[in-house]
């Protein structure tokens, strides 16, 4: 018997835990989507939602996602997702509500693995990792696995973006090409830095102006409002900030020649990655080009390899999404339903 429990996201999780913590206030999701490849991994982010249904949802896409990273990155672990909800706008996590959340994941027993997401930090994981050994982004030694994932996702997703320019505008280099990209945190903001040692044309935007404004100056790079970046005449779009950017609006009004960013689950919905083939816009899988960080954290938490097999493995990601353009010219199909197609298969779902 299937049951339909009211969330459209849900894709056969095998498991959705709701935790509460009175005393710290912590109100917490782990989502645990597939354990077909091992401990389900995945970062835990603190961020206001609308309401407890948007923060369920978000931790259902998010592990699905999770699941289908890890088996295209070829790791031995399956999708998990821990969303922390703050209560307002602005807040800062507290130390106990971060005790309590590793409380949280060490009931599970290793079958979900945390690390560091959005609003979290090393300083964070280590008070989560007081509680339980099933965490991994630690502060690590010179060579060694592990760290704060955001620089090696910004380098997995450098490398998706000059793959990206070769597929689709031939460039074999990134000396004039424009690029605008969307969040300047430590991912698009170092996205930005590699891309503009090579010459790269940039249109930057992010929430924070300030903090736009600062990097723009620091680079040379053109700066707009957020809700303008996506409408940029640009030859390639990177989405870096939050997911569900890609929706029919936004596709429409798109003017590049592709779409590669480490924004998780950048299309609102799956038929959107239709919507992009359809318009003749290259499109880089989030999931596939994204993964440099769970590479990262995830050989630090199996103990397998060293800081070279950290990099030796990044620089294999636009292999995997030539992999995935390549099915997808010969098919006909849209590249996220060719990537879906190939990490369902890896994860026992195809």
């Amino acid at each position: 018997m299937s049951i339909d429990w009211g969330f459209p996201d849900f894709d056969d999780h095998e498991g959705v835990h709701l935790f509460t913590d009175s005393e710290s206030g912590l109100q917490a999701i782990i989502a645990v989507h597939s354990t077909h490849l091992g401990p389900a991994a995945g970062g835990v982010r603190f961020w206001h939602y609308a309401d407890p249904g948007a923060a369920i949802t978000d931790a259902l896409r998010l592990s699905r996602g999770m699941s289908f990273k890890n088996a295209m990155a070829n790791l031995p672990m399956g999708g998990g997702k821990g969303v922390v909800i703050a209560e307002n706008p602005g807040d800062t996590i507290t130390t106990a509500q971060l005790e309590a959340f590793g409380r949280a994941v060490e009931s599970l027993a290793g079958r979900y693995v945390t690390a560091e997401d959005v609003g979290m930090s090393e300083a964070r994981m280590k008070v989560i990792a007081t509680q339980t050994s099933h965490v991994s982004g630690l502060p690590v030694g010179e060579g060694a696995a592990g760290g704060d994932p955001g620089p090696f996702t910004a380098k997995g997703i450098y490398l998706g973006v000059k793959a990206a320019a070769k597929r689709a505008l031939g460039a074999d280099d990134m000396k004039g090409v424009h690029v605008a990209i969307q969040g300047l945190g430590s991912v698009g903001g170092g996205l930005a830095k590699l891309l503009a040692k090579d010459g790269a044309k940039l249109t930057l935007a992010d929430v924070n102006a300030d903090r736009a404004k600062a990097l723009g100056e620091e680079l040379g790079g053109e700066v707009v409002a957020p809700d303008a970046i996506l409408g940029v005449e640009a030859d390639i779009v990177s989405p870096n900030a939050l997911g569900a950017i890609l929706t029919e609006e936004s596709i429409a009004a798109l003017k590049c020649k592709a779409v590669a960013g480490g924004a998780n689950n950048q299309l609102a919905r799956r038929e959107h990655g239709k919507m992009l083939h359809d318009r003749g816009i290259l499109y880089a899988p989030d999931y596939v080009i994204n993964a440099g960080g769970i590479i990262n954290v995830g050989l630090e938490y199996l103990g397998q390899g060293d800081r070279a097999e950290v990099e030796a493995r990044i620089a294999r990601i636009p292999d995997r999404l030539i992999e995935v353009w390549d099915e997808s010219a010969s098919s006909g199909a849209p590249e996220s339903e060719v990537a879906d197609t190939i990490a369902k298969r890896l994860i026992g779902r195809g």
